[in-house]
């Protein structure tokens, strides 16, 4: 039997409840049977509320409870891992190879590189404690590689003989920047 023709005329109206939709700035609001299934926000619209939207979306990232870190979810992982497969048999093919550098720094040796770090300060990590007790000095989560990299080169390098010297780190650094964290 053929489908019935929609009627005629204007749509009925549907009832205000007078109740008014809450608002919130980073979230649209979202009617009785809709879903938050799909991108809420326009990239020109609000682009940070729609890279949000597409990479938890997508299932490349959760979040979690502490500002600015992240769980990257199966996919975007393998992602991570091609394109470190990749770019490691391109920087290998150049003689360079891959080493890991501790993930804390002394607190003396982030003082001499101050000038480095000048512009990061404020975000630096520091473990005052260990366990139950408190630690002698404290040292910091690596906010950046070249503090404890750079030390270790003076050590390895007597001469010209020595040159050059091609490694990568593929590492993690830290750095508490609570304003707008983004993940990647």
């Amino acid at each position: 039997a053929p489908a019935a023709a929609p009627a005629k005329g204007p749509a009925p109206k549907k009832k205000d409840s007078g109740k008014k939709p809450q608002e919130n700035s980073n979230k649209k609001s979202v009617e009785k049977g809709q879903t938050l299934l799909a991108l809420q926000w326009k990239k020109e619209e609000n682009f940070a509320m729609w890279y949000s939207d597409v990479i938890v979306l997508s299932e490349m990232i959760s979040y979690y409870d502490i500002s600015g870190c992240y769980i990257l979810r199966p996919w975007s992982y393998k992602m991570w891992e091609l394109i470190q497969g990749w770019f490691n048999i391109m920087i290998q093919e150049l003689g360079v190879e891959n080493c890991y550098f501790p993930l804390f720094v002394s607190q003396e040796r982030l003082e001499k590189e101050k000038d480095h770090v000048e512009g990061f300060a404020p975000e630096v990590a520091w473990v005052t404690k260990s366990g139950d007790g408190e630690l002698a000095k404290p040292i910091a989560v690596r906010p950046t590689s070249e503090t404890i990299m750079y030390p270790s080169y003076s050590d390895w390098i007597k001469s010209h003989r020595d040159l050059p010297l091609k490694l990568n780190q593929w590492s993690n650094v830290v750095r508490w920047e609570f304003k707008y964290p983004t993940p990647f």
